[in-house]
């Protein structure tokens, strides 16, 4: 039983060592303490210089409840595990009030902590690298092969349990990440690796050899993790949180944040993408750059959109007569005062000052990352036909503010029952789900593999391009 001596053990270890002060409960410091690791399933710090994730975000939102609660404001603290195998172990030893770590639930962790209520459904998964050989049909094909797990996982604990059926099987348990487990499965330096479905979700948009050879198991339900005898009221308030935002749609707002693109794109079409963006993008890194510093918009945010319009074609034109690179329309490229719309410099900056516009457009009160998204849908169906959208997502008692909720009712617009009662009519509202969609996936993949940019000028007349913008506006 591996999970339970790897804790017992590092509970004995912590014992002999000199305590800290216990926390004091939230009601009386104001401070919610959270364990987890960092990586993509928890916390980490986006693009914009921003602490994100689905357990931070989630984390964040019940301090507010919380303070909503005390009337007072109450700070989040997050203490990291260096891996998923020190979690646990922190929590017992008093180090933070809750475990927020992409933990499922299983019979061996349920002897250890309180887990609160379930907020995702996953499944375990057993991948491999399709280049390299045919996929795997059950644990006997693993036999021999170079198998691992991260340490202190639900895998390892699984695997134990099927070690009785398969007593041949052999498999390591590094003190790694799934996340650099699956890449090592990318490079061929693993067989195989047990992953959860949502991140092997996220890593396929990424690295499209990487592919599932089967589910291992019955799937499993993700939970906070709460000391057993600790603060019976914070428990009761997570209990009230999640019931909250299960209701309200909040919780599925987060995990559409993060989740809701990862099956977008084919392997297909993400090789396409990772070939032209070391053979392609190059050419075009520059003015993207450029575009950023005058914007404030991520340069790679903008590449993805280029892609998504035109593969970063400069002289691509469609049958309606959008053409360029971002595929700008006539009227646009007049009003952001281009000359020549297959002039790739003039395309990008263009279509760069165009969405940052459409993102100003939009009420104050829309936050991030539904802003930038909610701002790409109008980029390729037009603002008018957006706000209809948010319209009948309103009346339809759906957040309008929410790109999670817009995307389910853009595509009404194209059935004459909804749109006859809405301003402007038809429209094939089904083609900006899929260009947001798609621009989330490639961008996606080039946070991945892109370096972020810093606001430097790379010789570029800023101040020229903004008495340009002063004039066109």
């Amino acid at each position: 039983m591996r999970i339970p001596v790897i804790l017992i053990i590092g509970l004995l270890l912590s014992s002999c060592q000199p305590q800290p002060e216990p926390l004091l409960p939230t009601r009386l410091s104001k401070e919610l303490v959270v364990v987890m690791p960092n990586g993509p399933m928890t916390y980490y710090v986006d693009s914009q210089g921003e602490f994100a994730g689905p357990e931070y975000d989630l984390a964040k939102m019940f301090t507010e409840h919380l303070s909503r609660q005390l009337g007072e404001e109450v700070r989040l603290r997050i203490v990291q595990a260096n891996n998923i195998a020190h979690v646990i172990p922190k929590l017992l030893r008093g180090k933070a009030h809750l475990a927020a770590s992409n933990l499922s639930i299983t019979q061996q962790r349920q002897h250890l902590v309180r887990f609160g209520p379930s907020y995702q459904d996953i499944q375990q998964q057993v991948v491999y690298n399709r280049d390299l050989g045919p996929a795997p049909k059950s644990l006997s094909d693993l036999v021999g092969k170079r198998l691992a797990v991260p340490a202190g996982t639900s895998f390892a604990e699984r695997l134990a349990r099927e070690a009785h059926k398969h007593p041949e099987l052999g498999w390591e348990e590094p003190r790694k990440s799934s996340e650099v487990l699956l890449e090592d499965v990318v490079s061929g330096v693993l067989d195989y690796t047990i992953a959860d479905s949502n991140l092997v979700a996220l890593e396929r948009g990424h690295f499209p050899n990487l592919a599932v050879a089967f589910d291992f198991g019955a799937g499993e339900q993700l939970a906070w993790a709460f000391p057993k005898g600790g603060d019976e009221w914070l428990y009761r308030q997570a209990v009230d949180f999640f019931q909250q935002i299960q209701r309200d749609g909040r919780l599925r707002i987060v995990l559409d944040r993060y989740f809701g693109n990862v099956h977008r794109l084919k392997p297909i079409d993400t090789s396409t993408f990772l070939v032209r963006m070391r053979t392609v993008l190059p050419k075009y890194e520059t003015p993207f750059r450029q575009a950023q510093v005058l914007t404030g918009i991520d340069w790679r945010l903008l590449a993805a959109v280029g892609y998504q319009e035109s593969h970063w074609d400069p002289y691509a034109t469609s049958p309606t007569k959008v053409r360029g690179l971002m595929m700008l329309t006539e009227a646009t490229a007049d009003r952001m005062g281009v000359t020549d719309r297959l002039d790739p410099q003039q395309s990008i900056i263009a279509g760069a000052r165009y969405l940052a516009l459409l993102k100003d457009s939009l009420p104050a009160r829309i936050p991030e990352p539904d802003r930038t998204w909610l701002a790409l849908a109008a980029y390729n169906i037009g603002i008018a036909h957006l706000e209809d959208a948010r319209v009948l997502t309103q009346r339809m008692k759906l957040n309008p503010d929410a790109w999670a909720d817009v995307k389910k009712t853009l595509p009404l617009l194209s059935k004459e029952e909804y749109h006859s009662t809405l301003r402007y009519g038809f429209a094939r509202g089904g083609a900006p789900v899929v260009f947001v969609e798609s621009v989330r996936s490639y961008y996606g993949m080039l946070q991945k593999h892109a370096p972020r940019h810093a606001p430097e000028f790379d010789g570029f007349n800023l101040a020229r391009l903004r008495e340009m913008m002063r004039q066109t506006l």
